[in-house]
């Protein structure tokens, strides 16, 4: 058996906690924020890449302007030292693109914790072509035109 050290312990329940907080996001829990992640967080995906806790938060705030419904399901977790890594989806309704269509995308956090357990770096990484730009009106028929060129053909 392995000794578990207190820093291993720190992480554990600093993924545990960020873990529930992206699957009860909303608005109010924004708040809670600070006592998660380091103050010099790094925070990137396709969009953002920003660096601070009012930065990262203020990317938060703008996707609840963007989209309404917003609910993170974590599929699985791997954990190894202070990185892990979440497999997850992501629903809402986006308020400015047919907002009666919801939407789904998927993809997957890797994360970096301080000894202590905030997250001291979120990396997102999922498809923003086939999963946000093919949908939208005017790009996504180029986007789906250039996948099929770009594609084996079998």
């Amino acid at each position: 058996m392995t000794a578990i050290t207190i820093e291993q312990d720190a992480i554990a329940e600093g993924l545990q906690a960020y873990i529930g907080f992206f699957e009860t996001l909303a608005p109010a829990s924004l708040a809670r924020l600070g006592d998660l992640v380091a103050a010099d967080v790094h925070f990137r995906d396709p969009f953002n890449d920003v660096r601070g806790l009012a930065a990262m938060r203020r990317v938060f705030e703008a996707s609840f302007e963007d989209c309404s419904e917003m609910r993170f399901i974590i599929d699985s977790v791997v954990r190894q030292e202070a990185t892990a890594f979440l497999t997850w989806r992501f629903f809402f309704k986006p308020t400015r693109l047919n907002p009666a269509q919801p939407w789904e995308v998927v993809g997957v956090s890797e994360l970096h914790f301080t000894p202590a357990g905030k997250v001291a770096a979120h990396l997102d990484h999922w498809d923003s072509g086939s999963q946000f730009y093919a949908r939208l009106p005017l790009i996504g028929a180029v986007v789906r035109w250039l996948r099929r060129r770009l594609a084996v053909q079998i």
